[in-house]
């Protein structure tokens, strides 16, 4: 990697003389001792002045500082900058007829995220170097539909280059088109516009290797306690797209709501949904999918069941404590439901609604919820009792998750008859059933993933790790972004309360939680449940914390977050450049004055 010096001077080369004079801009900024330094400009020092992004991208020690997530491998640059002719970017993309579509909006995002931080593009100085984007698959790939899989290789190689005063080449090296589009996110990401030269400008040469280091990278969002437009969703895949996560989990249906449009069963979403406009239609969902696809992320629908069931169900006779009151003796928050394994009719109707989510998502992990089950509703229901007792079995706690086995067993056949030949993976939350010892006795681990919710220093999770289930990590006290805000069945703060700073997110490692077993750990999820968040809010609540998580996934820090600090600053901006309405984290002038507003910025140790 190279070390750049205390005092850093930035060359820009094939700059045209401006207009431009110190009455336009009152402050640049030098690169001292690693930090940026505003500085006030004048006659003298204009024209060697740089702006607070060219100085944010070298002065941030052995890697730009405009990159997020930081590349996990060898990185080599020079500090030199060029001017870019925007206007004669070229493109040469693979050219498989099936993926067309995939490279065509690749590149035209590409372009729309190269103008998101000029402010007017009708002041962009004219000329510069053509750029040229050579993008090249490095093994032989199908002309086939991409699909991201555990098996996918996600990694890349970046290499910009630059000939006297011929045109800048950045050419993207990988094995799938997933590495290739992390490539040109890291690629948007070295093209920045340098407010001071009014030009788009790119490093003159550099050599990136990347790849992640783990293989599920994701957000949850609910959607049925509140319901998220598609366009709400879409912007979520972008700013994903932006930090390079790769799973987008959709609790699409709970108790409160049934969105989805189930063509088979239509009275569930009829009578589900908060109204006719609040429903995913068939074109909506694949919409998005698609739309996930092109940005590099698998979108995983969620059915959760046993519980977690109601509004939608309730003409069919196959639930347990719909809506029952007090709801506090049957759930853990209103309105209650379980559905009834017991009731025979009730698995062709499940069979339907994954038969249409299999068809719509193409999913190589599915996501059968398995949450919360309460052992108080299902013993509400005499007819849950006499089936039990008919069958021998008492009514005691062991024989009701031996019920609640029974049902994901019976779930699991309808699951693999509509997936076929596929055999996805299962992912389930922890829960009752994932302890001992009733894990040894239902759950395979060569077909259940466990998604860990409690807490990271919770004892059970070495109980899962050490019986060789792989896991995703999701503990609220880390990766719940709805933690933190005022009760809404009660007075006070909510459940999990208090608020999760994004640096804790930055610190919640995994290899730690997962000790020796971190093998088995194929990645995290951080999750909004949508109680008190709508697609209003969504994304102060997911953003910048969710990039804070994505770097964790993606280069696995060995530094705290503390050495990140300047870096996401800088990214925040970039993704309200880009539209992300994403939470203010300091005063504007600590972005400007990096380093000067930690109480603890010039303790010896920083």
């Amino acid at each position: 990697m190279r070390v750049l010096t205390p005092l850093l001077v930035i060359f820009v080369l094939g700059v045209q003389k401006s207009g431009a004079s110190s009455d336009d801009l009152i402050y640049g900024y030098e690169c001292q001792n690693s930090r940026c330094v505003k500085v006030e400009l004048d006659a003298q020092n204009f024209q060697k002045a740089i702006s607070l992004p060219v100085c944010r991208l070298f002065c941030s020690g052995s890697v730009p500082g405009t990159i997020w997530p930081r590349p996990s491998g060898l990185v080599n640059f020079d500090s030199y900058m060029l001017a870019v002719d925007t206007e004669t970017i070229e493109f040469q993309l693979p050219s498989f007829s099936k993926q067309a579509h995939l490279w065509d909006e690749s590149k035209n995002r590409f372009m729309r995220l190269l103008y998101s931080g000029v402010p007017n593009k009708n002041v962009l100085r004219k000329g510069g170097r053509q750029l040229k984007v050579l993008v090249e698959l490095k093994s032989i790939v199908d002309d086939v539909l991409p699909k991201l899989t555990l098996d996918t290789d996600e990694s890349y190689s970046l290499q910009i280059s630059s000939a006297n005063n011929s045109a800048a080449t950045a050419t993207i090296s990988a094995s799938s088109y997933f590495g290739a589009r992390h490539g040109l996110e890291t690629l948007s990401q070295l093209l920045i516009y340098d407010d001071i030269r009014r030009e788009i400008q790119i490093l003159a040469r550099a050599d990136i290797d990347d790849a992640p280091a783990f293989k599920w990278r994701g957000l949850l969002l609910d959607t049925s306690r509140n319901f998220f437009s598609v366009k709400s969703i879409k912007r979520t895949l972008d700013a994903m797209a932006m930090v390079k996560l790769n799973t987008f989990h959709w609790h699409i249906t709970d108790s409160h709501s049934f969105p989805l449009e189930v063509k088979s069963q239509p009275e569930l979403y009829k009578l589900g949904a908060y109204s006719p406009r609040k429903v995913y239609s068939h074109v909506e969902v694949a919409e998005i999918v698609e739309y996930g696809r092109v940005r590099g992320i698998r979108v995983m629908p969620e059915f959760d069941a046993p519980a977690h069931v109601g509004e939608g169900w309730q003409h069919k006779d196959m639930l347990a404590c719909f809506n029952a009151q007090p709801w506090k003796n049957y759930c853990v928050e209103p309105p209650c439901g379980q559905l009834d394994p017991t009731v025979e009719e009730l698995y062709p109707v499940l069979e339907d609604i994954y038969r249409e989510m299999f068809d719509l998502f193409d999913p190589d992990v599915f996501h059968m919820g398995g949450d919360e089950v309460s052992v108080d509703c299902w013993n509400s229901s005499k007819r849950i009792q006499n089936w039990m007792l008919e069958k021998g079995w008492t009514l005691n706690e062991t024989d009701f998750i031996r019920l609640w086995a029974h049902f994901q067993n019976e779930a699991l056949i309808r699951v693999d008859t509509v997936a076929q030949s596929q055999q996805p993976l299962i992912t389930l939350w922890t829960s009752h059933l994932t302890q001992v010892p009733y894990i040894d006795d239902y759950l395979d681990k060569e077909r259940y993933i466990i998604q860990i919710w409690t807490t990271k220093g919770d004892n059970k999770i070495r109980d899962i790790l050490k019986r060789g289930f792989r896991v995703i990590i999701s503990n609220y006290d880390a990766l719940y972004f709805d933690c933190g805000g005022p009760g809404w069945v009660n007075d006070g703060s909510n459940w999990c309360s208090p608020y999760i700073g994004w640096q804790t997110v930055y610190d919640n490692d995994l290899d730690t939680i997962a000790g020796e077993y971190k093998s088995q750990v194929m990645g995290a999820e951080a999750a909004i449940w949508s109680e008190q968040i709508d697609e209003f809010t969504v994304d102060s609540r997911f953003w910048p914390r969710a990039s804070a998580l994505a770097e964790r996934l993606w280069s696995n820090p060995k530094e705290s977050w503390r050495q990140a600090e300047a870096r996401m600053l800088y990214h925040r901006q970039l993704l309200i450049d880009r539209e992300i309405g994403a939470e203010s984290m300091q005063p504007e002038w600590c972005f400007q004055n990096e380093n000067q507003c930690p109480i603890n910025a010039y303790d010896a140790k920083f």
